[in-house]
């Protein structure tokens, strides 16, 4: 089992306020899958790649509008921090605790 795997509570800190959200995770080898739900809704991850403790994977979310959020997180014990690309609207950094 990957450090990765897991259930976690996140909040990113993007330009519309805080969004926190519930980031499920599955490693296989170096495959990344996984949901993430938020006031949003649910959203499955693609693209996802697990690095030992490095993570990226993207996300097309449809709300507030369609765009594709691109993450990278790097896992810490029980911590999970990183950055998400927000198509045109810059960056967010987030952050989270295993659930």
């Amino acid at each position: 089992m990957s450090s990765a795997d897991g259930t976690w509570k996140t909040t990113m800190n993007t330009p519309m306020g805080a969004q926190e959200g519930t980031l499920t995770l599955a490693t296989d080898g170096s495959t990344l899958t996984g949901k993430l739900d938020g006031a949003q809704g649910s959203v499955e991850i693609k693209d996802g790649v697990a690095d030992g403790d490095s993570l990226s994977w993207k996300a097309d979310i449809t709300n507030p509008m369609p765009l594709t959020l691109e993450f990278t997180a790097t896992v810490a014990g029980d911590e999970i921090s990183g950055n998400v690309k927000l198509g045109g609207f810059g960056n967010a950094s987030f952050s989270g605790t295993r659930a």
